[in-house]
């Protein structure tokens, strides 16, 4: 019968080192100085991550989203005054499928309201949608003629203005003190259009002082007739009222027949309605010619008359 083995316990001496028990995840022990660096490294990294989400949002680089109820859209004098019903369809459509794909512009105003500087039409079409938010850039601009630049730099790339809301931008500028003139205006909104561009955008600006009040679709005149307008206007002082009184008669329905109104009085000579200087004379003047009548024209009159003519006609040879 074969003697079973005996199992005894090992004896473990008092002074022995204890068993080391390696595993695979035990981290290896690092020196403090590369602790130091990693966190200097890290805080390094957070602060330079802080710094340019500072800066990025002091110029206006974050996309914030603002409740559209805090809005201003009258901050600033619009440029755009007609919109197109079916664009607008489009846009309402696309941002009711996809949502707002591009941010408007905004400035900070006091008790937390923004001033809008452009994106109207996206603002309407989220009105339109009853939505409570808006994507938006806050911008800060340095004064009003740079919050009137981005405005009409934004609409310049994204819609045909016409020129008659060009020129209405600018004399609106010029009107609120943002330029000390039409000139001045059109150069500063207008920095990257031709020359010649420019001077008709000036041009226009002569219809909108003349006839803005009157004219119920300016927008609609094209460039041929508003320059032909416009020259017109500044050759006959008296023409603006006379075309104002034929628009507030006529009241037309549409741009067309207002446009064929326009192009009639310019067609139509000025008439030679009789006005009184003083008592006993009148006076009566069409192109190159004028005619004095009344009892005041006595021989002595009519010699002071006389000399004057001559004098003047001297002056100006």
């Amino acid at each position: 019968m074969a003697k079973r083995k005996r199992l005894e316990m090992p004896v473990i001496e008092p002074d022995s080192p204890e068993t080391e028990t390696k595993s695979p995840l035990t981290p290896r022990a690092r020196m403090p100085i590369a602790d130091v660096a990693g966190d200097t490294a890290g805080r390094a990294a957070l602060e330079e991550v802080a710094r340019e989400m500072t800066a990025a949002e002091t110029e206006g680089r974050v996309v914030k989203k603002l409740p559209l109820s805090e809005i201003d859209t009258h901050h600033l004098s619009r440029d755009r005054m007609v919109m197109d019903e079916a664009e607008m369809a489009t846009l309402i459509a696309s941002i009711a499928a996809r949502g707002q794909q591009t941010p408007i512009e905004v400035l900070p105003l006091r008790g937390g309201r923004y001033g809008l500087i452009s994106g109207l039409r996206r603002v309407e079409a989220l009105t339109a949608l009853d939505q409570d938010k808006v994507l938006a850039f806050v911008r800060r601009p340095e004064g009003s003629q740079e919050a009137y630049q981005s405005m009409v730099e934004e609409n310049e790339i994204r819609a045909g203005l016409s020129f008659y809301e060009r020129a209405h931008i600018a004399k609106a500028a010029v009107e609120q003190g943002v330029y000390p003139d039409v000139r001045t205006a059109v150069a500063g909104l207008f920095v990257h259009a031709a020359p010649a561009k420019r001077s008709k955008i000036t041009k226009f600006v002569t219809i909108c002082e003349a006839l803005g009040d009157a004219l119920r679709f300016p927008a609609a005149i094209p460039e041929h007739l508003g320059f032909a307008l416009a020259q017109a206007l500044e050759a006959d002082a008296r023409l603006a009222g006379r075309i104002a009184t034929k628009l507030t008669r006529a009241a037309p329905g549409d741009a067309a027949a207002e446009r064929r109104l326009l192009e009639q009085a310019l067609k139509t000579p000025a008439s030679s309605a009789r006005e009184t200087l003083a008592p006993g004379l009148s006076w009566q003047a069409k192109a190159g010619r004028a005619v004095l009548s009344g009892k005041a024209l006595d021989e002595g009159f009519l010699e002071a008359l006389k000399a004057f003519a001559i004098s003047h006609a001297k002056a100006k040879g």
